[in-house]
């Protein structure tokens, strides 16, 4: 059997995204590679990021020149065993360029707008892939359905994503009646019964994980796992900061500087992100709904029930995923979560792990995933780790 090749290829991260530009190599021809190792930086119209291996090997050769513009799936590079014949990566690269061009040819089902009727008024998600198991994604505080834009194609691989606009958010309904986490969570269970979802796999960020265990509490058969990443309600405390500035700020001079508390790496935080999110705050009643949902559910408040104790009473997957420095809500309190979930801590990673290392945390979802449902399907027990 001849040895593996592997492509480098332009990963997809936006829900619209097409191309990337290619604007540095990270590693030589020649480097040994290892899974997760960032091998090139690329560029979109949304934010500047690092292209990781998926695969062991050498880097062969870089096919991709810096400035290069390249389609989503076009080949970057190729990484394969040092003994693979310098004829064998032409033959490689070569078949691919004839693949990407049939490619072309084809127009691809990409993710699709579904809105539906809920008590408060219209909910809106956007969903992707077909078949297989549901996964329901809940974005954080502010956040929409297109916060996941990065993690939607790879966990959409055999199964059904539905990435939700809380109540408030994105293109929702932005009633959200007199607020609180009830509120959310019977919106998440109208989307899960409008869409004939009987058990589904949550995955929650930020306010989004609270809203998600929220559901599971309330209706333990509809959760098949849940993974939470930063998720409100570990800890007593989520930063006044972020929640206050974000509320308040009506122009991009006061709203960059508190969306660069959602990252580490402050270059995350492009213009069009600013701009996009000053569109929505922009929007009839967003304010108000804002100012609600901040007002019922995350003012601090040291005497609010941990979600932990409701962790420690489902018998399903939990997997907690947060960054080592986020400046939202603080890292030291995942281990509050521990040992009724799986805990991973990324190390220089902020409050937005999904957005600001999407690869990596797109394996962890995967693996879980996987995992969980390889459970469901012998004899329906949930294995906990």
């Amino acid at each position: 059997m001849s040895a593996p090749i592997h492509p480098l290829s332009m990963p997809k991260w936006g829900m619209t995204m097409t191309v990337g530009t290619l604007v540095a190599w990270l590693a030589e021809e020649g480097a040994e590679i290892a899974p997760g190792d960032e091998v090139a930086e690329v560029e979109t119209d949304k934010m500047t990021s690092g292209v990781e291996a998926h695969y062991a090997g050498t880097l062969r050769r870089k096919v991709a020149a810096v400035g290069d513009v390249v389609p989503v799936g076009g080949l970057l590079g190729v990484i394969a065993a040092s003994d693979v014949s310098d004829e064998q990566i032409a033959a490689f690269v070569d078949t691919r360029a004839t693949e990407a061009v049939t490619a072309g040819e084809q127009e691809e089902e990409g993710p699709r707008s579904e809105t539906v009727d809920g008590a408060l008024g219209p909910l809106h998600a956007v969903v992707h892939g077909e078949g297989g198991e549901t996964v329901v994604l809940l974005h954080g505080f502010g956040g929409d359905a297109r916060n996941w834009r990065f993690n939607l194609e790879q966990l959409a691989q055999g199964r059904t994503v539905v990435a939700f606009d809380l109540p408030g958010h994105g293109e929702s309904t932005k009633d959200v009646g007199a607020g609180g986490a009830d509120v959310l969570v019977a919106a998440v269970i109208e989307l899960l019964d409008a869409r004939g979802v009987e058990r589904a796999h949550l995955v929650g960020h930020s306010l989004g994980g609270l809203v998600a265990v929220g559901v599971a509490k309330r209706a333990p058969g509809r959760v098949a796992s849940l993974a939470l990443l930063a998720p409100v309600g570990l800890g007593p405390d989520v930063a006044a900061d972020y929640v206050d500035g974000f509320v308040a700020a009506s122009s991009r001079r006061e709203l960059k500087p508190t969306l660069q508390m959602l990252f580490a790496d402050e270059r995350m935080v492009t213009r069009p992100l600013v701009e996009e999110v000053l569109r929505y705050k922009r929007l009839d009643g967003v304010g108000e709904a804002l100012a609600t949902i901040r007002d019922t559910v995350l003012r601090g408040d040291p005497e609010r029930e941990s979600i932990a104790a409701d962790l420690a009473s489902l018998d399903i997957p939990v997997l907690v995923v947060w960054g080592a420095e986020d400046r939202v809500v603080s890292s030291r309190y995942a281990e509050a979560a521990e040992p009724a979930a799986r805990v991973e801590v990324l190390s220089g990673v902020g409050h937005s792990p999904h957005v600001e290392r999407p690869d990596e945390v797109n394996r962890l979802l995967d693996g879980f995933l996987a995992a969980s449902e390889v459970g469901r399907s012998g004899d329906d027990t949930q294995e906990r780790r």
